[in-house]
C-alpha cells in the first residue's frame, strides 16, 4: 500500500495552498477495502428516522462496511441495533425492513430471537448437550438518536456529542427536526466513487454552473460555508414560491463521512451515499415533512420531490464526468478554491488523517 498511500500525498496540507485528494484515491480497487475498514467501520452512521420504528417491533435492516445490522424498536423506549447474522449458521434474522414484530427468527433454520437480541428458541436442539439458548446472543452495535435521526456505530467512533457539537444552538428550538414525519425514500446508482460525490456536495461553487433552478432559488453571494471538527454546514438565503418552500433559508449539513441534512422551510431530506465498489455508490434520500394532510401540502411535496430530482439528475451527470477524468490517467491533483471549496479541503483532511492513521496501525 506505500505507493497507494505515499507520505506526500497524506501529508496535512493548509487551506490556502491546498490541493485535492490523488486520482487514484478515487479509482484504485484496493481503496474499497480500505475505506470500509478505516472510515466507515469507524464512524457514526445514519441508518433510519425513529418515525421509521415508531412501534414495538419495527426495524430496518442495513450494511455498513460489510456487516449486515438489524435496527429494531425493542420496547417503548428502546432502539436497538444487532448484527444481522444469525449464530447458529450464518443465516440472515431479517431480510428486508419490518413492522410490529414479536420476535426476530431466522430464515434459513427457524432460529427465533427476542426483541433484546437473546435467543427464545431453537428448532429440535432441545436434547442437544450444554446447549442453553439463554447463553446465545445476537452481537449489538451502539445506538445515538439525535433529532429523530438514528445512528449506530460498529466499532470505535468519535464521542456522539463531539461529532455533532454545536448543531443544535445552530438549529435553535424552532429547527428541531424530530417532529418530521417520514414521506418516501428516493435512491439513485451512481456510476462515481462516494468521495467524488461528498465533494459535489461540499461546495457551492459548482451551483451557478450545474444547478441553474436551484441556483435561482439560492443568494449565491451570501452563500457561507462553514466547518467544525466533524462536520461542515453550508447556508443560503432561500427565496421561492409558496407552493414550494417559501422564503427563510437552506441549511446543508455533512456529517462526516457519509451523510447529509438538508433542511429548507417545512421538511428534511436526508442522504446517506453508500459504497458499492471503487466506482459505484447508491444515494439514498429520505424526505420529511411536518405532520399535514392537506391538498397543498401534498402538492408542495409532490413539487419539492419533482425539484429534488432534478437538482440530483444534474449532479448524477457530472459526478459520472468526474470519475471518469480522474480514471482517465490525465489528471492526479488539482488546486482548491480557498473561498468556496473550504469544506472539500475539510472532508480530505479528515481522510488523510484517517488513512495515516491506520498506516499507523499496520506498521
Amino acid at each position: 500500500m506505500s505507493e497507494l498511500l505515499s507520505a506526500e500525498s497524506l501529508a496535512p496540507q493548509a487551506l490556502d495552498h491546498a490541493l485535492t485528494l490523488p486520482a487514484r484515491f478515487y479509482t484504485d480497487p484496493r481503496m474499497a477495502v480500505l475505506d470500509a475498514k478505516a472510515i466507515f467501520a469507524r464512524s457514526w452512521q445514519l441508518v433510519c428516522h425513529q418515525a421509521q420504528l415508531a412501534e414495538v417491533g419495527d426495524h430496518v435492516v442495513t450494511e455498513i462496511a460489510g456487516l449486515p445490522l438489524l435496527v429494531v424498536r425493542s420496547d417503548a423506549d428502546s432502539i436497538r441495533a444487532f448484527h444481522n447474522v444469525c449464530r447458529h449458521r450464518a443465516g440472515p434474522i431479517a431480510s428486508c425492513d419490518g413492522r410490529g414484530a414479536q420476535s426476530l427468527r431466522c430464515r434459513y433454520h427457524g432460529w427465533t430471537y427476542g426483541l433484546d437480541g437473546v435467543l427464545r428458541g431453537a428448532p429440535e436442539m432441545g436434547r442437544t448437550p450444554d446447549f442453553n439458548p439463554a447463553d446465545i446472543r445476537l452481537p449489538e452495535v451502539r445506538v445515538q438518536v439525535w433529532h429523530g435521526l438514528v445512528f449506530v456505530a460498529i466499532a470505535d467512533a468519535p464521542p456522539f456529542d463531539d461529532f455533532v457539537a454545536g448543531i443544535d444552538a445552530r438549529l435553535g428550538p424552532d429547527r428541531a427536526l424530530h417532529g418530521y414525519e417520514f414521506h418516501r425514500r428516493v435512491s439513485y446508482e451512481v456510476a462515481c466513487n462516494w468521495k467524488v460525490y461528498v465533494d459535489n456536495y461540499l461546495e457551492g461553487y459548482h451551483v451557478p454552473h450545474i444547478h441553474p433552478g436551484l441556483n435561482s432559488l439560492l443568494d449565491y453571494r451570501s452563500y457561507i460555508t462553514e466547518t467544525a471538527q466533524w462536520y461542515s454546514y453550508q447556508f443560503s438565503p432561500l427565496e421561492s414560491a409558496s407552493d414550494l418552500y417559501g422564503s427563510g433559508e437552506a441549511l446543508y449539513y455533512f456529517l462526516y463521512p457519509n451523510a447529509m441534512l438538508n433542511i429548507l422551510p417545512g421538511r428534511l431530506q436526508t442522504n446517506r451515499v453508500l459504497p458499492l465498489g471503487v466506482d459505484r455508490c447508491q444515494v439514498e434520500f429520505d424526505f420529511y415533512y411536518a405532520p399535514d394532510t392537506s391538498e397543498e401540502a401534498q402538492a408542495r411535496r409532490a413539487k419539492d420531490i419533482e425539484f429534488s430530482d432534478e437538482v440530483q439528475d444534474e449532479d448524477v451527470t457530472i459526478c459520472e464526468d468526474v470519475q471518469r477524468g480522474l480514471a482517465s490517467g490525465s489528471y492526479e491533483a488539482g488546486r482548491l478554491n480557498p473561498l468556496r471549496e473550504n469544506a472539500v479541503h475539510h472532508f480530505h483532511e479528515i481522510v488523510r488523517r484517517v488513512y495515516r492513521g491506520s498506516i499507523a496501525e499496520h506498521s
